[in-house]
């Protein structure tokens, strides 16, 4: 399986409880934290719904 590397490049301050606790699901706390994720059809649907507060890169 693909290997994604997500970063937060956003603040999650004023954004809704439901797109805080999916980048709490993703692993990401800080601006210019990042996690390396197995892509599975779960973890991109999580990154679409944060799409604008991250950035993805291929591994």
């Amino acid at each position: 399986m693909k290997k994604v590397k997500v970063t937060l490049v956003k603040s999650r301050i004023d954004r809704p409880e439901r797109q805080k606790r999916t980048l709490d699901a993703l692993g990401l706390g800080r601006i210019s934290s990042s996690n390396e994720l197995t892509l599975t059809p779960q973890i991109e649907g999580m990154i679409a719904k944060v799409a604008h507060l991250v950035k993805v890169e291929e591994i």
